[in-house]
């Protein structure tokens, strides 16, 4: 078995009027990577909350995204998909833009790998329980 390593993350929560932005894969089944809130690697000196901006506007294509604050950090093994355990860094951001109820967008990863698509929707708090590895472990530290 492949040596497993630790990769810090983070994940973001953007919530509007009691509803989470989150996203679907287009070129991929629901059922192969589920639904998702924006997230991604923090980078080298990069600290989680500036890590959380980038990614929510990499993968979401809104611009107007501030930092509430963050709400804790977790672990979480992904392993057999990769070989990896996930430190989270999970922060909650604000949006000021107006959005459609449904849009598209894509993160382009700098040119290095072809696009990745994704659609983009709100969801009740409520129903956040849909979402896939572990990535709503810490919704309830919103209301906190």
């Amino acid at each position: 078995m492949p040596e497993r390593v630790t990769v810090e993350k983070v994940l973001c929560y953007i919530v509007r009027d009691g509803r989470l932005l989150v996203f679907r894969h287009t070129d991929h089944h629901d059922e192969e990577v589920g639904i998702q809130v924006p997230a991604g690697t923090i980078r080298p000196g990069e600290t989680p909350e500036a890590a959380a901006l980038r990614e929510a506007r990499e993968e979401t294509g809104l611009r107007d995204f501030t930092v509430v604050r963050k709400l804790g950090e977790t672990e979480y093994d992904i392993s057999p998909y990769r070989f990896e355990l996930q430190h989270r860094h999970v922060i909650l951001l604000e949006l000021a833009e107006a959005t459609p109820p449904r849009w598209t967008s894509q993160e382009d990863h700098d040119g290095h790998r072809p696009p990745t698509r994704f659609e983009c929707f709100w969801i009740p708090l409520e129903a956040a329980h849909i979402l896939q590895s572990g990535q709503g472990a810490l919704l309830g530290r919103i209301f906190d």
